[in-house]
């Protein structure tokens, strides 16, 4: 073993320096160079750092560096999330997006450039006049439509979402609520009106013919009874058979 290799290494190294730390992994591990000021010093780790990705080959995994615009990649050709001011499309960083494509800040990737789309319109509206659908001949009538999918930034904007246009209806008047509901009140006051008339009438003949009643009973009471009025040929037949 060369004098400056040690043994017992720790932090997951097969070998190492003093001077140079890891020399070499334990397996599955990739080797990298960390520099702390003017030295670099080899570590074993299980993962590369940002900006790094792996390599592994027989005899040892590395960790090799991205390109400067990439700040994580997969391979050295093929980065995965770019650096501040660049832009990932298609494994590139680029400063600016290709033509038909948009940059999004907020993933800071090229994307697809959508457009606004809106659904069907509603049918029309009945035609109206401040709130009214009568007392008039023109009005407007009205129609909507909604927004199913907002566009992004460099997308056609939404059209109008509400569409109205003048209209003629049969000239008819309102009926005024308070009019129609005091002819309600009025109609319902006569009819009940009415029932206590029948009512009243009910009680009133009731009431004579009851006492029409007691009057006839007490006529009964008070009068004397008729006597009998005597049968004259049975007065006379004992007299014509004495003689």
């Amino acid at each position: 073993v060369h004098p400056n290799v040690s043994q017992g290494c720790q932090g997951g190294c097969a070998t190492c320096s003093d001077y140079n730390g890891c020399l070499s992994c334990k397996p599955r591990l990739f080797f990298v160079l960390e520099r702390i000021g003017m030295k670099q010093i080899g570590v074993c780790l299980s993962s590369c750092p940002s900006g790094y990705y792996g390599t592994r080959y027989p005899d040892i995994n590395k960790c090799a560096k991205c390109k400067a615009d990439c700040d994580t990649c997969f391979t050295r050709n093929f980065c995965t999330k770019c650096k501040s001011g660049f832009y990932l499309y298609s494994g590139k960083c680029l400063e600016k997006c290709p033509d038909g494509l948009e940059a999004n800040n907020h993933t800071m990737e090229c994307t697809s450039i959508v457009h606004c789309e809106t659904s069907e319109w509603s049918p029309w509206s009945p035609c109206m006049k401040k709130g009214k659908t009568c007392g008039f001949k023109r009005g407007n009538e009205v129609r909507f439509r909604e927004i199913v999918q907002h566009p992004s930034a460099r997308g056609n904007p939404c059209p109008a979402t509400t569409e109205s246009r003048k209209c003629i209806v049969q000239r008819k008047r309102c009926q005024k609520e308070g009019k129609g509901k005091k002819n309600r009140e009025e109609k319902r006051k006569k009819s009940n009106k009415d029932e206590s008339k029948e009512t009243r009438q009910e009680s009133k003949g009731r009431a004579a013919r009851r006492q029409n009643r007691e009057q006839r009973e007490n006529n009964n009471k008070t009068q004397p009874k008729k006597r009998k009025a005597p049968n004259k040929e049975q007065d006379l037949a004992p007299a014509d058979t004495a003689h």
